[in-house]
């Protein structure tokens, strides 16, 4: 497919919060979104009014805006759920549309190793949303290590603090709650904290281990005296996954009404949130939910130069940006949110510690998600692949890793990997 004259056009499969914010990114980054595909009515008819997109190009099923595709898109967005990713992504390669695709790829690696076979046939660009390599902190971080800043890489450790309300919205209550319906915590949430893993040690993993259960969540916690419903719980008040506290501290916030509460009700007014907590699934009782992912897990990870690595994500946290903690022969970094402060050892006895601000003050994620959408965008206008940091090869890798952590998770043993040498990673 050639592009035309004017803005890179996209087109956006799945209008739910994901897909509005890469929509808005594409706007942000110079593009033009030029078609809708989603089947919720009022869903397709915000986003596609809210882009000027015509009534010929918003479309109730994925497969029709493809086969217009090339009158209507360069690009796509696909950001529908988990296990409906692989299917839209082929098509749409074989139609040589580039593709940005929502993690994961497809929550098992025969679907994902099937998008990645199109994707290169077609010859098409492709890149996952793992954003946190194109964070400006990231960046800096790993320039800084790749200089030597705090000598040779020992460890690192690496955590995602959930949060407790983000939990129960999208792992309790929500779409992502239980594997069949989705994917393992893991490949749903923390794909590209593994990414990021990989990324900042330059190599891939050796072998692994992982531990991790659903601790807290399940009916055997049920607080007694709790109902099935916040709305009628006599414990609500002072429950810490209270539904009402938390939606109804949504209205009047269009941020988080886009962010949180479109997920929940598609129009924000009080009353019709209460409908939808009244019959839909996120007023249930988090107790009493049909979930089965895990709400806490580590892996550890053991790389061939010696370097070893932990990945912790857990939902008993205050929301708050990934923390991480890279060790070296001669320093140390933590990198929490946009800020990096530096241990020098050679300072000692003096405690030398230097902080450096990289970016904006914002969530690296937030940052790395507007940096990767216009980063694919100039690659598409430019017909070169150069700038993207994660690619089909770096995407199947971080995956694969995922895949063998929840195999030793179950099995409780280590799992080796074997890799392809040439093969890109993270």
């Amino acid at each position: 497919m050639s592009l035309g004259p004017g803005p890179v056009r996209v087109g956006i499969v799945g209008a739910g919060g994901r897909g509005r914010l890469h929509a808005r990114n594409v706007q942000r980054a110079g593009g033009r979104v030029t078609a809708i595909a989603e089947p919720v009515g009022v869903r397709r008819e915000q986003l596609a009014d809210t882009h000027d997109v015509p009534a010929a190009a918003r479309f109730a099923r994925w497969s029709d805006l493809a086969d217009r595709a090339a009158g209507l898109v360069d690009v796509v967005v696909i950001a529908t759920q988990d296990h409906e990713h692989a299917d839209p992504a082929v098509a749409f390669a074989e139609r040589g549309v580039h593709l940005i695709c929502e993690k994961p790829i497809a929550p098992d690696e025969p679907e994902a190793r099937r998008v990645a076979e199109a994707v290169r046939r077609a010859g098409v660009q492709f890149t996952i949303c793992h954003p946190l390599p194109y964070a400006p902190s990231t960046r800096a971080l790993v320039a800084a290590l790749r200089a030597g800043r705090i000598g040779d890489l020992v460890s690192v450790q690496h955590l995602e603090p959930v949060g407790a309300w983000h939990f129960a919205h999208s792992y309790v209550r929500g779409s992502w709650r239980r594997e069949d319906l989705a994917s393992s915590l893991l490949l749903a949430k923390c794909s590209h904290d593994i990414d990021l893993l990989t990324h900042l040690v330059g190599d891939r993993p050796a072998r692994l281990a992982s531990f991790g259960r659903l601790s807290h969540f399940r009916a055997d916690r049920h607080p007694e005296g709790a109902a099935a419903r916040c709305l009628d719980c006599a414990v609500e008040p002072t429950c810490p996954y209270s539904a009402p506290r938390l939606y109804r501290s949504c209205l009047g916030d269009p941020d988080w009404e886009h962010q949180l509460l479109g997920a929940v009700t598609d129009v924000a007014t009080p009353e019709a949130l209460d409908a939808a907590l009244r019959d839909g699934p996120y007023g249930r009782c988090v107790y009493l939910c049909d979930n089965d992912v895990v709400d806490h897990q580590v892996v550890a990870f053991d790389f061939d130069s010696g370097i070893t690595a932990t990945h912790t994500v857990t939902a008993f946290s205050e929301p708050a940006p990934r923390q991480t903690r890279v060790f070296g022969t001669h320093g140390a970094v933590e990198a929490d949110g946009g800020e990096l402060r530096f241990h020098d050892f050679r300072a000692h006895p003096d405690r030398a510690v230097e902080t450096v601000r990289a970016g904006d003050g914002r969530a690296p994620h937030h940052e790395g998600d507007e940096e990767l959408v216009a980063t694919f965008l100039r690659g598409v206008a430019d017909d070169d692949p150069s700038g993207n940091l994660t690619g089909v090869e770096e995407a199947l890798t971080s995956h694969r890793i995922v895949w063998a952590a929840e195999r030793a998770r179950l099995s409780g043993e280590t799992e080796r990997m074997t890799w392809d040498a040439g093969v890109p990673c993270a």
